[in-house]
C-alpha cells in the first residue's frame, strides 16, 4: 500500500502504530481525514448519528470515544443523555442502558462513578 501523507488525524495511529498499518491509513486517511470533513453534514450531526449507530449496535468501546468527540463537536450532554434515551425505545433496551453507563463514566469525573 502506498503511504498517504499525513494530514490530520491519529487516533488510528495512536492505537495500532505499525501493528495494523491498513487500519491505521482507512481510520486516520480515509474515515477521519475524508468522510468526516465532507460538505454536506456537519461534524455536530456526523456525531449524532455515529453514536446512534454505535448504541443501535451495543459498540460500547467505540461509543466512549465517539461520546467524548460529540462533545468536541458541539453536542451538549444533555442532548445525548436526551439520544440515548430516545434510541432506547428503538434499539433495545439493554443497548440503551449500557450507552448511558457509557455516558455516565465519559461526563462525570472519575470521583463520583
Amino acid at each position: 500500500m502506498t503511504e498517504t501523507p499525513k494530514t490530520g488525524w491519529t487516533g488510528g495511529q495512536n492505537a495500532f502504530g505499525d501493528f495494523a498499518p491498513g487500519m491505521v491509513h482507512y481510520t486516520d486517511r480515509v474515515l477521519f481525514d475524508e468522510v468526516w470533513e465532507r460538505d454536506g453534514l456537519s461534524k455536530r450531526d456526523r456525531s449524532l448519528i455515529t453514536v446512534a449507530a454505535l448504541t443501535a449496535m451495543g459498540k460500547t468501546d467505540q461509543l466512549t470515544f465517539h461520546l467524548d468527540f460529540a462533545r468536541q463537536n458541539g453536542v451538549t450532554e444533555d442532548e445525548l443523555k436526551e439520544a440515548i434515551l430516545q434510541l432506547a425505545f428503538y434499539t433495545g433496551w439493554p443497548n440503551g442502558m449500557a450507552a448511558m453507563a457509557v455516558a455516565k463514566k465519559v461526563f462525570t469525573p472519575e470521583k463520583e462513578n
